[in-house]
């Protein structure tokens, strides 16, 4: 049932994610600021632990859904539960979508409008020069598509929609502590603390789909180089577990790309190039995921 929800849900989704707007939960950021807040008073407890608290009381209420219907989760009212919390789960921003509005700010040649869209898909500090910048939004697809699609795909395959609700909560206090630790002045240490903790726990639950990820980018790209970007040593000794994953998935996917410079070819040209690259073979690898689903779909209902 769960592989059945999770095929209708990615369809559902790819067919109208301009909808979906109201998935991106806005003011479920008020609730986690609180849990911080809170957080920052524990200064001898380690920082992990009101995370892992905060993360909890986030998917109780789907919890208590899930099992407080008990028996009447059956059938068809189980899949229709199981697609909402799938479509919640994805996200909150399409990848896709945004790769299309950074395309569009670069055909504009609106510095303002191309700085804007960078940084919605990098989420962090846009390079000022536009070959770096170029090189870090190819990166960024390859790391967000991770965080925003394969990983809740595979942990609601793995153990089902609630997994799938529990990391994409993970990955929304992550993304406000990195967001509190970067505009906080006055108490960055405590900040910080608990950024590291959201990052940790973040890391932990995207590790085994990130590598995944990896292999299938050399299965929708140039496996070749992917392969070698994917086995290459990498000296990251003092990288956190989700640095590590990120810098694996930008690596490989890179390399599964290989959008090599063309001598005749302007800035404009190499990014729009590029990123629409990247867009591809994250869509190239949905498709041969959802292939690889519907088979198991199949498997499972022959049986």
């Amino acid at each position: 049932m769960n592989l059945i929800a999770l095929l209708i849900g990615l369809l559902i989704e790819r067919l109208a994610t301009k909808r979906f707007h109201w998935r991106r939960m806005r003011w479920l950021d008020r609730i986690i600021d609180a849990g911080f807040a809170r957080a920052a008073g524990l200064d001898n407890c380690p920082a992990l632990i009101p995370v892992l608290l905060l993360a909890a009381v986030l998917v109780l209420p789907v919890f208590g859904i899930i099992f407080g219907l008990g028996e009447t989760l059956k059938g068809f009212t189980y899949l229709i539960l199981a697609i909402i919390v799938l479509l919640f789960s994805i996200g909150p921003k399409d990848i896709g979508e945004e790769v299309d509005t950074y395309c569009k700010a670069l055909e504009s040649e609106d510095e303002e409008q191309i700085q804007c869209a960078a940084k919605s898909i990098i989420e962090g500090k846009v390079p000022a020069d536009a070959r770096a910048r170029i090189a870090r939004v190819e990166e960024a697809v390859c790391v967000q598509a991770n965080n925003r699609l394969f990983a809740v795909v595979f942990w609601f395959v793995v153990l089902g929609p609630l997994a799938a609700w529990g990391y994409r909560v993970t990955d929304l206090i992550r993304r406000r502590a990195v967001f509190n630790a970067a505009r906080d002045t006055e108490s960055s240490s405590n900040a910080e603390r608990i950024r590291d903790a959201a990052e940790s726990l973040h890391g932990w639950l995207v590790w085994v789909p990130a590598r995944l990820t990896a292999l299938g980018y050399a299965t929708a790209g140039h496996a070749d180089d992917a392969i070698a970007a994917f086995r290459a040593p990498a000296e990251e000794h003092d990288a956190t577990t989700s640095e590590q994953s990120e810098n694996l998935l930008a690596r490989v996917g890179v390399a599964a790309l290989a959008t090599q410079d063309l001598a005749d070819e302007t800035v404009t040209e190499r990014g729009l190039r590029g990123a629409t690259a990247a867009k591809k073979l994250v869509f190239r690898l949905l498709l041969i995921w959802a292939v690889v689903i519907a088979a198991m779909t199949l498997y499972g209902l022959t049986r």
